[in-house]
């Protein structure tokens, strides 16, 4: 005859669990997030290297070659070097065509004062940030460069970091990340946006991939 009441009171007794575990999570969740998007940056100073170089990013070219523009400025390098990840980016009206990115960043850079005859392009398509350190590295020895301080968004650093470590192993040439920071969307409120979900979220996804395939 109890054997109803002793159900409810189970079923009622799970529920709080939930609730209480959900609660728990809906709490300590704002902390993981920030923790976990701090954890993708990376930065590895140089005051000074023999050049920049800003890894390519499509839509993301803006904050990049503003960063770099910025440290060249300063003093803190006398080339700026560009990466291709030959894409296209939209329409152009004064051009009439659809320009390709590391058009838009050369042209950027000028903008925010680096002289033309100070930008170089990279020979080789990035089609991904492992090929793109390889490409940096090639044009780092064919050119004898020893340091160089690269420019990418501050979500992408850490496997940037690792891939170009990964590249420049025995070269003795000296790498430096410089995030473009403040991030965009915030470390803790990433989670609230579209984008941050493609910077962050994803971002694991991938540095999961790089772990198996490349170590």
């Amino acid at each position: 005859m109890n054997q109803l009441p002793d159900i409810s009171r189970r079923r009622k007794n799970r529920w709080r669990k939930l609730l209480s575990w959900g609660l728990v999570a809906v709490l300590i969740w704002p902390v993981v997030a920030w923790i976990a998007a701090r954890a993708l940056i990376v930065t590895v100073d140089l005051p000074t290297a023999d050049a920049i170089v800003i890894l390519s990013g499509s839509s993301t070219y803006v904050e990049r070659t503003h960063k770099a523009a910025e440290l060249y400025n300063e003093g803190r390098a006398p080339l700026v070097v560009l990466t291709d990840d030959n894409t296209r980016g939209g329409w152009s009206s004064s051009e009439q065509r659809n320009p390709y990115f590391v058009e838009r960043a050369h042209a950027e850079l000028i903008k925010q004062g680096v002289p033309p005859d100070k930008i170089r392009v990279a020979p080789g398509v990035a089609a991904s940030t492992h090929s793109e350190a390889s490409i940096i590295r090639d044009y780092a020895i064919a050119h004898g460069l020893r340091s160089v301080l690269v420019v990418t968004s501050a979500y992408h650093s850490r496997r940037a970091f690792r891939s170009l470590q990964q590249s420049f192993a025995g070269t003795g040439t000296l790498i430096g990340i410089a995030p473009t920071l403040p991030q965009t969307p915030a470390p803790s409120l990433w989670w609230l946006h579209l984008e941050g979900w493609r910077s962050v979220a994803v971002e694991y996804v991938k540095v999961v991939y790089y772990r198996v395939r490349y170590g």
